[in-house]
């Protein structure tokens, strides 16, 4: 079974975006996808980025255990909300810590707003970020406008069956590039 890393990218009070992976966090869990690691940057508190992690020379143990659970997952999901055009600078300040520890990875992009366009701006910013960082960016996309109307605090979406055959997509081509890599490499 593969394993999925999920970066819940905000860390501010009252976020709604987080709400988002801990849905992507029980589809894949309930439907026996994959195991899943979820990976809250509120909890990690990370330091101002000063070097990336291979060249740092006392890592603290929460970079190293982003890092090291980031390194062994197949693949990971970012959630990220809309802030002011682009992504949050705590999601930068964590994906500027790695280079080979990413290369290649397949990641998709979910991305929130409270608006109507569900964080489109965010994705390109953040799309060419991961593309420059050897990140494989796999193309579909999970928008979810006014995210506090769609799901509570718990991940739990008001509309379950639209929500789920949405996300199948999503997760199937995110599936399919683990795959896809694992084949390449073996």
């Amino acid at each position: 079974m593969f394993k999925i890393a999920i970066i819940s990218s905000s860390i501010r009070e009252e976020r709604k975006s987080h709400r988002l992976a801990l849905y992507f966090q029980k589809y894949l869990e309930n439907n026996n996808l994959a195991e899943t690691e979820l990976l809250d940057l509120k909890q990690y508190n990370f330091p101002i980025f000063e070097e990336r992690f291979k060249n740092l020379k006392s890592p603290s143990d929460e970079v190293i255990d982003f890092t090291t659970k980031l390194k062994n997952a197949d693949g990971a999901i970012i959630v990220t909300p809309e802030y002011n055009g682009t992504y949050p600078a705590a999601l930068k300040n964590a994906i500027d810590l790695f280079t080979s520890e990413i290369t290649r990875k397949p990641v998709v992009i979910a991305t929130v707003s409270d608006g109507d366009f569900g964080g489109t701006q965010a994705l390109i910013s953040l799309q060419f970020t991961l593309w420059k960082m050897g990140f494989w960016t796999v193309p579909t996309r999970f928008h979810s406008p006014r995210i506090h109307e769609h799901f509570d605090e718990n991940g739990v979406p008001n509309d379950a069956p639209a929500t789920d055959k949405k996300t199948k997509r999503f997760i199937n081509e995110l599936l399919w590039s683990i795959e896809a890599k694992s084949r390449m490499e073996g």
